[in-house]
């Protein structure tokens, strides 16, 4: 199974610096959890590895083989917080082109999918689009997923209906995830990393994110 690794990424806004010779690796196989406060860089993280931040330096490889962008013959997919699907376009058309042919009857086997097939993105409910959007990253061809605010946008019921789901698509691909309902993402994850004054830290337990103040004591 492959590796994604991205090395020495630095990136600064102005004269505030957001990452700092981060680096992170992430196998096929497992789920990365990567936390962090409000502008500690994990949205801008998970851009640059996709390919659409252009940050002051960054080294990403995949399988060995330097990759300037993520995108670039599919390798990364990537759920960001806002929709992405565009407008005007079935979704079962556009289901055809992203879907990987090996995930393609569990996919469709999906209420949601089944459900509003025929329709466009701008005949959905917010949340019903986010669902399709979430299941269409996660049965994606690419070997690689980045999950940016998969749970903030559902509700309790349908994060626990992907928690399994991302586990099982975890099986063949590699996939990073952040979301500030740090619960669930400690629930799917293998590892859990923390971003934190630019820097990398791992997290072993729930007291290390009280030591990093991502959480308080009492919780």
């Amino acid at each position: 199974m492959l590796t994604l690794k991205i090395d020495s990424v630095d990136l600064a806004f102005e004269d505030r610096k957001i990452l700092q010779n981060i680096s992170l690796e992430c196998k096929q196989g497992e789920t990365i959890g990567l936390l962090g406060r409000n502008g500690s860089g994990k949205s801008s993280l998970l851009k640059i590895i996709f390919g659409i931040l252009q940050p002051t330096y960054k080294y990403l490889n995949i399988g060995n083989e330097v990759i300037e962008k993520g995108y670039h013959k599919n390798r990364v997919a990537y759920l960001p917080q806002t929709n992405y699907l565009p407008r005007g376009i079935r979704i079962n058309s556009m289901a055809k082109m992203l879907i990987d042919p090996l995930h393609w009857d569990e996919f469709t086997d999906q209420d949601i999918y089944r459900n509003h097939q025929q329709k466009k993105p701008e005949q959905l409910s917010g949340g019903e689009l986010r669902q399709l959007e979430m299941l269409m990253i996660l049965y994606n061809r690419a070997g690689f997923i980045l999950l940016e605010e998969p749970f903030t946008h559902v509700t309790p019921v349908q994060a626990d209906y992907f928690k399994p789901i991302i586990r099982r698509v975890a099986q063949n691909k590699g996939i990073i995830v952040t979301d500030h309902q740090y619960h669930n993402v400690m629930d799917i994850s293998d590892r859990i990393i923390i971003l934190t004054e630019g820097c990398t830290k791992p997290v072993n337990s729930l007291n290390d994110l009280v030591t990093y103040n991502y959480i308080r004591g009492n919780k």
